[in-house]
């Protein structure tokens, strides 16, 4: 395995790619009235479980892209310096199971936005430096305390158009996703 800072411009393209898919998706739904965002979760409706798949890319306008763009590319710069088959597993754990979760424990509406996969990301890196405590984490989660230690409010239930419960199941789900995936790099 490279060490972590040689993979930074693989880990850019990686989070860059993501985040270019989700603008291009919301430029499209633009485009249709924001007709895709139906597609997004819908909490214990079996049509509603396809929104697992979806919630993720889908946004509810431009404003809450731009939002939820800036965290995405820091915390998951720092997620794919870990290497491009690593990324791929923490966010497509996070994805789905925090999005199996909100199905399972969101109030009744539909669920959408990449928050949760943020969320994940946060509680991802904060726990691989408490699990693993190497100097490179522990700078990293220094880091993403300074500048994002404020979501830690964003679990609690506030606001009807923000869902809480996709910020919980990510941060939770990021958090398990780290000790749960720690013992693969640990072998490396």
């Amino acid at each position: 395995m490279k060490y972590p800072l040689q993979n930074w411009q693989d880990a850019f393209c990686l989070i860059g790619s993501l985040v270019g898919l989700i603008w291009c998706i919301a430029v499209l739904n633009h485009f249709v009235a924001f007709t895709f965002n139906q597609y997004g979760i819908l909490p214990r409706d079996s049509l509603g479980l396809i929104g697992i798949f979806f919630w993720v890319l889908l946004h509810g306008d431009f404003m809450h892209v731009m939002v939820n763009t800036a965290p995405l590319l820091f915390l998951g710069f720092f997620v794919g310096l870990r290497g491009a088959g690593l990324f791929f597993k923490v966010t497509s754990i996070i994805w789905f199971t925090a999005g199996l979760l909100v199905w399972l424990i969101g109030r009744d509406a539909i669920h959408i936005g990449a928050s949760g996969l943020v969320f994940g990301y946060f509680g991802f890196l904060l726990a691989v430096a408490i699990y693993e405590r190497k100097l490179f984490d522990l700078c990293v989660a220094s880091l993403v305390l300074f500048y994002y230690g404020g979501m830690f409010f964003g679990v609690l239930p506030v606001e009807a158009p923000v869902s809480w419960e996709a910020h919980l199941a990510g941060l939770f789900t990021g958090v398990l996703t780290a000790k749960w995936l720690g013992r693969e790099w640990v072998r490396r």
